[in-house]
C-alpha cells in the first residue's frame, strides 16, 4: 500500500525512476487527487506492461471516472506505447480486483500459487491480460460505454460495459 501524509510525495517521486513503475494520478474536476495506477513490470522489448498499484479513493470507486481512467491507461499502452500485452495481477483473494479486471476486459489466465509472501503469508496471484487482439473490441466497448448517451438523466448506465464488449466482439467477427 502507498503511504499517506508527508511520505506521499517521496513515494510518488520514487515510483517515477526510469526503471521503476510510472505512476499516474487521477484528479477530480477541482484538481484533488482521487486515485492512482502505475505502469509497472514493463518490458518494452517484448511490448508488455502491467497496470498495478491501483488505488481509487471513495470519490472514484465504482464511478464512470474510474472506467474512463482505465480506458485511457489501456489506450496509452496499446495506441501510444504500441504494446501487444497489458497485464493485471492481483492477490487471488481480492475479489473486487478480480471482478474489476474482468469487467474492464482483461481475460483470466490462471493463478500462480504461493507466488509471493505478503504480510508473512503465502499469496496466490491471479493473472489477467488484455492483448492487442482484444483491444479493438475493448476500445469500442469503452467508447460506447463512456458516451453520454449510455447514461440516463440520473447518471445510471443504460448498457453494461461487458455487454457492449460482447456486442463489439460479435460485430467484429461477422
Amino acid at each position: 500500500s502507498p503511504p499517506g501524509g508527508d511520505d506521499w510525495g517521496r513515494f510518488l517521486a520514487d515510483q517515477q525512476s526510469p526503471d521503476g513503475p510510472q505512476t499516474n494520478v487521477f484528479r477530480d474536476p477541482d484538481g484533488r487527487v482521487v486515485g492512482m495506477a502505475s505502469f509497472m513490470s514493463t518490458i518494452a522489448d517484448h511490448g508488455v506492461t502491467e497496470v498495478g498499484y491501483v488505488a481509487h479513493g471513495p470519490a472514484m470507486m465504482r464511478s464512470p471516472a474510474a472506467t474512463e481512467a482505465h480506458y485511457l491507461l489501456a489506450r496509452h499502452a496499446f495506441a501510444m506505447m504500441g504494446y501487444r500485452r497489458y497485464e493485471w495481477k492481483c492477490n487471488a483473494d481480492n475479489l473486487p480486483s478480480r471482478r474489476a479486471a474482468l469487467r474492464l476486459g482483461f481475460v483470466y489466465e490462471g493463478t500462480f500459487r504461493h507466488h509471493r509472501v505478503a504480510r508473512d503469508l503465502n499469496r496466490d496471484t491471479a493473472y489477467f491480460s488484455m492483448t492487442d487482439r482484444d483491444w479493438p473490441a475493448c476500445r469500442g466497448a469503452f467508447e460506447a460505454w463512456l458516451s453520454p448517451h449510455n447514461f440516463d438523466d440520473t447518471g445510471r448506465q443504460r448498457v453494461r460495459l461487458e455487454d457492449l464488449r460482447e456486442q463489439e466482439r460479435l460485430r467484429r467477427t461477422r
